[in-house]
């Protein structure tokens, strides 16, 4: 899970949200809220990290709305999700897909708890915390350890290890390569794309210090 630093909210949300009939579902604009929301995001999914667009997103209320109704057009708890199996058996769905109107502990937004701190990686691609309620959280609610999630984790690290392998034959990557390396995996490309599944390589790389 990466850390999401909200920024500014669509004017077409600021200016709907002031009518006195405003709700989610009359909000007629979500096609600039999705584009803030990528762009923000750098085009992954909030909690595992996957490759989203406008065409295949989820908007997600990390409070959800039915429960919270005064924030849903509150812009910082509007996140984008992956479709998350939809239409799969329960046992196969994650993200917002599975966490469906249950609350979670864990919040991919910037604040006094740093989601990158709180989630940690095993190299096989398997994700958990030593916070008991979030460790719940990534297993149960968001279901992120589904084996094909685990594998495109994986083969997503395997990647970047071969590439550094192959660049210094004796498979001894130094501080430097692998701070370049993390520096990269923290930086849009060109289109404002992150890597899918980023912060789980750059909690590898960091791991090797």
């Amino acid at each position: 899970m990466k850390k999401i630093v909200k920024q500014s909210e669509p004017r077409s949300l600021v200016e709907h949200r002031s009518q006195s009939n405003a709700n989610y579902d009359n909000y007629p604009d979500k096609d600039k809220l999705r584009e803030s929301l990528l762009k923000e995001q750098g085009y992954i999914c909030c909690y595992c990290m996957s490759r989203i667009t406008s065409e295949q997103m989820k908007i997600e209320h990390w409070q959800p709305q039915t429960k919270y109704t005064a924030l849903q057009l509150d812009y910082r708890n509007l996140l984008g999700a992956c479709n998350g199996n939809q239409g799969a058996r329960p046992q196969n769905q994650h993200c917002d897909t599975r966490k469906s109107n249950i609350e979670i502990t864990i919040n991919p937004i910037e604040g006094d708890k740093n989601c990158e701190n709180l989630v940690k990686y095993r190299s096989d691609g398997e994700i958990y915390s030593d916070d008991a309620s979030i460790n719940h959280d990534l297993n149960e609610t968001l279901n992120l350890n589904l084996g094909f999630l685990k594998k495109n984790r994986k083969e997503a690290l395997d990647v970047v290890i071969r590439k550094l392998d192959e660049k210094f034959s004796n498979k001894t990557w130094s501080k430097i390569t692998r701070q370049k390396e993390i520096d990269k995996l923290n930086t849009r490309d060109e289109n404002g794309f992150y890597d899918v599944y980023c912060q789980f390589i750059v909690s590898y790389l960091k791991s090797k210090s």
